[in-house]
């Protein structure tokens, strides 16, 4: 395929040329231990500020101890920081582990609610955990904006915004419901591998005629 600027097409035509450039993109890390909604919320919040490698051996090791909430209630503070020790943050997140399998056994039978307003009422979930979660396991249409998705969504002139709940609402008029979901995976994947933070490999990328961002000496 032949080099197309940013936008030529569309965002759908963009987005497919993201993925050529990446090559299959695999499992989402949050879902490759189950796609139970406890599991994925749990993953999810461990890799926050957490490379993929450790959140998939964290993930797999914590939720084999305590696959569900009143399981993870049993479990000592200094217990649940040392299994989440690897990650970034880990004393904050056990913290935030246990109140929220506390509300998910007070107000919710145990179960992950699958509102937007529920979610967001959770201890350490914003609105990146809690549209992965709609879109990746409730099904519902959600554009999950991660630090990947907002940088490149910029870079590449798709969005002119300041902060990812600007970026989520600026790109939703640009894709068709059914594709909201899989723009999060699709861009960490390029943001990885091509449009990475810094450094990035502009002379390897499809995209770059037309990216102001490619023309920027860095």
């Amino acid at each position: 395929m032949s080099d197309t600027p940013p936008g030529r097409g569309g965002l759908p035509d963009v987005l497919r040329i993201m993925e050529e450039m990446t090559g299959d993109p695999g499992t989402p890390v949050p879902l490759e231990t189950s796609s139970d909604p406890f599991h994925v919320l749990v993953s999810t919040i461990i890799s926050l500020r957490t490379r993929d490698a450790v959140t998939s051996v964290v993930s797999a090791a914590l939720l084999h101890r305590a696959p569900d909430p009143a399981t993870m209630l049993t479990l000592e503070e200094d217990e649940l920081e040392n299994l989440l020790r690897p990650a970034g943050f880990y004393r904050q997140k056990a913290r935030q582990l246990l109140k929220i399998s506390a509300i998910l056994i007070e107000d919710h039978g145990g179960e992950v609610p699958g509102s937007m307003d529920e979610l967001l009422a959770l201890p350490g979930v914003g609105r990146k955990t809690a549209n992965y979660l709609m879109g990746m396991v409730f099904g519902e249409p959600a554009i999950c904006v991660d630090v990947h998705v907002h940088r490149i969504s910029n870079r590449i002139g798709l969005v002119s915004t300041s902060n990812p709940h600007e970026t989520e609402e600026a790109l939703k008029p640009l894709l068709p419901l059914e594709d909201w979901t899989g723009i999060n995976h699709i861009m960490v994947r390029f943001g990885q591998k091509i449009c990475r933070p810094v450094r990035p490999l502009c002379d390897r990328c499809m995209l770059r005629h037309g990216c102001a961002f490619a023309g920027v000496r860095r």
